[in-house]
């Protein structure tokens, strides 16, 4: 067989390769460079230094967003995983159906974050939406004005990772039911003749087995869950009174409604180190445990 040479397939590399220049590494490579610079409206620079990078770090009203940021991960992803093993586990028995269920509930990932956003809004409507009208039909509410869910501060950000949960919990039991048809089924056999019951089955066996799995599907989570955008946006645009604001949400609006480019570019250059030093530790730690003396 004829060996291809080294000249062919760097041709073949070079359509993706010009694609990732010009979509990634120089938008990255821009938005640093502006990050050290004061741009007004008309295009006009000034070079600050790390002016925008000291406001990022000083300026009170990030504290805000960083919090709600971290709220959100925590609550979305802590619920999609539950979830998302309770249902891996149920659809790994393989009963008569499972599959046309599981295929059901994979239904949601086929759907945009930003179209998920707008169909929550509309359920979560005080005026018309379906959540309320059931909520009070079955006696938890009195009113469909009782709660409201995208006007109050106090319910605006959970609403916000109702929709995030319905969209990625399938994504969290896909991954967790890999890990465990991956099992060694004769461990399971043994832990079984051995006397364990179902949870320590689950906690002893299934849970250790599928770690490494577990612990890639939380990383790519947290850090989706961290920059999420589209669903806020539509759902809330942030408000009211910045009580839904990440930091995602945050950058956008410096970066286009208040036309502070610089700004956001510190913001969003800070953001992405958290977010890499964040994988690269994660991982780091995930392919290359402590050993045990």
């Amino acid at each position: 067989m004829r060996l291809i040479s080294k000249k062919t397939l760097l041709l073949f590399f070079l359509p993706g390769a010009v694609f990732m220049g010009i979509f990634l590494v120089y938008p990255i490579f821009k938005m640093v460079i502006d990050s050290f610079y004061q741009i007004g409206i008309t295009g006009n620079r000034t070079f600050i230094g790390f002016e925008n990078y000291m406001k990022a770090f000083t300026a009170s009203g990030c504290l805000k967003q960083l919090k709600n940021t971290l709220l959100y991960i925590v609550i979305a992803v802590s619920i999609e995983t539950v979830m998302g093993f309770l249902a891996a586990l149920l659809f790994e028995l393989d009963y008569k159906g499972s599959k046309l269920i599981r295929s059901l509930m994979m239904t949601p990932l086929m759907i945009a974050p930003l179209v998920a956003g707008l169909i929550w809004k509309l359920m979560l409507s005080s005026s018309f939406g379906i959540v309320n009208e059931l909520l009070v039909r079955i006696g938890i509410l009195s009113s469909a004005n009782d709660i409201l869910w995208l006007a109050d501060p106090k319910w605006s950000l959970l609403a916000c990772c109702i929709a995030d949960i319905w969209l990625t919990t399938p994504y969290m039991m896909m991954m967790i039911l890999a890990g465990l048809q991956g099992l060694d089924s004769g461990l399971i056999e043994a832990a079984r003749i051995d006397g364990a019951n179902t949870i320590q089955e689950i906690f002893y066996i299934k849970l250790p087995g599928i770690k490494p799995v577990l612990l890639t599907a939380l990383s790519v989570r947290i850090v989706d869950a961290a920059k999420t955008f589209d669903i806020i946006w539509a759902m809330t645009e942030g408000g009211p009174n910045s009580s839904s604001e990440t930091i995602s949400i945050l950058i956008y609006k410096n970066l286009v409604k208040y036309n502070n480019t610089g700004y956001a570019s510190a913001m969003a250059v800070l953001f992405i180190i958290v977010l890499v030093a964040f994988t690269l530790i994660f991982m780091q730690s995930l392919w290359n445990p402590k050993k045990k003396d």
